[in-house]
C-alpha cells in the first residue's frame, strides 16, 4: 500500500495521510481489464474495480481479480453508466480510508506509465484535481476530437476560464473529499465532464497533465452518440447558466464570509 507523509499547510500545519487508490470501473471488458489492472499494479498496489452491471463474462473476470488478490472488486447489481460506477468506487475508496482515486478506464487506451507523474502532481497538491490532458495519436476518432474541442469551449465559460484541457479524459486523480462534495453529477458519459467543473467550482487547483491517448483495436466503448451527446448538451446548458446566475453570488459570499473573519 502506498502511504506517503505531507504537509498541508505552514510549518505547524498536522500532516495527513496521502493514500490513493486506482479506481477502475468496467462495464463489459473481460478481453482488457486485467491487462489494465496488472499494468495500474505495477506502479499502485491497490486497486478497486467497480463491475457496473456486466454480463456474465465481465462479471466473472471482475470477480477472479479479487479471488487472484489483485483488487477489490465491488459488483453493481445493474447498469447505471460510467459516472454511477465511479461515484460508487468513491463510496468504497473513502470506506477504505483512502485520500485519492487513481481513475482510470478499463479498455486500455491510456498510457498507464504516466501514472508516476500523476501520483506525484497529486501528493504535491494533495487539494488539486489531476487531470490527464491527451495527446491523441492517429486512432482517435475526429469526431471524439470535435466533441472534446466543444466541451472544452463550454468548460472555459462555466469556470470562467480556469483551462480544463480536456474534460472529458477518463484518467485522473480525485482528492476524495473534493470530489464527494462536489454535489449531484450525471451517472454517465456526461460525469467526467461534470464533477470536473464543480471541483474547479470548490476553488481547488486545477492541474493538466500530458499523456498519451490511443483508442485500441478492437476496444470496446460504450458512448451513445445520440443520448449521451444529448445528456452532455444538457449538462452544458445547466453548468453555463448557474456559472453565470448563481455561482458568482456563491463566491461573493465566500469572500465577504472570510473578510469578516
Amino acid at each position: 500500500m502506498v502511504e506517503q507523509r505531507l504537509s498541508t499547510g505552514d510549518a505547524g500545519a498536522i500532516e495527513a495521510v496521502f493514500r490513493p487508490c486506482a479506481l477502475i470501473p468496467t462495464y463489459n471488458n473481460p478481453k482488457t481489464v486485467r491487462a489494465v489492472v496488472m499494468a495500474v499494479r505495477e506502479h499502485l498496489r491497490d486497486v478497486v474495480v467497480v463491475d457496473d452491471g456486466s454480463g456474465p463474462e465481465g462479471r466473472a473476470e471482475v470477480a477472479a481479480l479479487a479471488a487472484e488478490g489483485l483488487a477489490v472488486a465491488v459488483h453493481r447489481a445493474r447498469n447505471g453508466g460510467k459516472g454511477a460506477a465511479v461515484k460508487t468506487g468513491f463510496a468504497e475508496a473513502q470506506a477504505r480510508g483512502f485520500t485519492h482515486a487513481l481513475q482510470v478506464d478499463a479498455d486500455g487506451q491510456h498510457e498507464l506509465s504516466d501514472i508516476p507523474q500523476l501520483l506525484a502532481a497529486a501528493k504535491a497538491a494533495p487539494s488539486a484535481l489531476i487531470l490527464g490532458a491527451p495527446i491523441y495519436d492517429e486512432s482517435a476518432p475526429k469526431s471524439r476530437l470535435i466533441g472534446r474541442q466543444i466541451t472544452r469551449f463550454w468548460t472555459n465559460i462555466e469556470t470562467w476560464g480556469r483551462v480544463i484541457e480536456d474534460p472529458m479524459c477518463g484518467f485522473r486523480v480525485y482528492p476524495l473529499a473534493a470530489a464527494l462534495a462536489a454535489g449531484r453529477t450525471g451517472d454517465r458519459m456526461d460525469f467526467d465532464v461534470e464533477i470536473a467543473v464543480k471541483i474547479a467550482w470548490t476553488g481547488a487547483p486545477v492541474v493538466n497533465l500530458p499523456t498519451r491517448v490511443r483508442y485500441p483495436e478492437g476496444g470496446v466503448s460504450h458512448f451513445d452518440l445520440l443520448w449521451d451527446n444529448v445528456r452532455i448538451s444538457w449538462m452544458h446548458s445547466r453548468l453555463a447558466v448557474q456559472a453565470m446566475l448563481w455561482r458568482p453570488w456563491v463566491v461573493l459570499g465566500r469572500k465577504v464570509r472570510a473578510w469578516l473573519r
